[in-house]
């Protein structure tokens, strides 16, 4: 099955969960844990219909990978910067 049928399926699937829940609510008079029900079969509908969207969306856009060369940087960059309180200039972290 395609992506498509698959969301079409559990379209299908919620369309008839929501009638049924329907008929609870009648049978039940609407008491608090039937509401609950009708709540959680909604913010499926809802997640159902995000998928659907997601997946009409065009696939992000990975960005250029950028080259780091392996060759040392030239030292002149650094002849005014501070050591970080590495210490002395000729010296090194412990």
């Amino acid at each position: 099955m395609s992506l498509n049928d698959d969301l079409a399926a559990a379209e299908r699937c919620l369309d008839e969960l929501c009638r049924t829940v329907g008929r609870l609510e009648r049978q039940l008079d609407g008491g608090l844990d039937v509401r609950r029900v009708r709540t959680d079969a909604d913010h499926l509908r809802e997640s159902v219909a995000l998928l659907r969207a997601a997946a009409a969306a065009p696939p992000p856009r990975r960005p250029e990978l950028v080259p780091i060369p392996d060759t040392p940087y030239d030292s002149s960059l650094w002849t005014d910067s501070d050591d970080e309180g590495l210490g002395a200039r000729d010296r090194h972290a412990p």
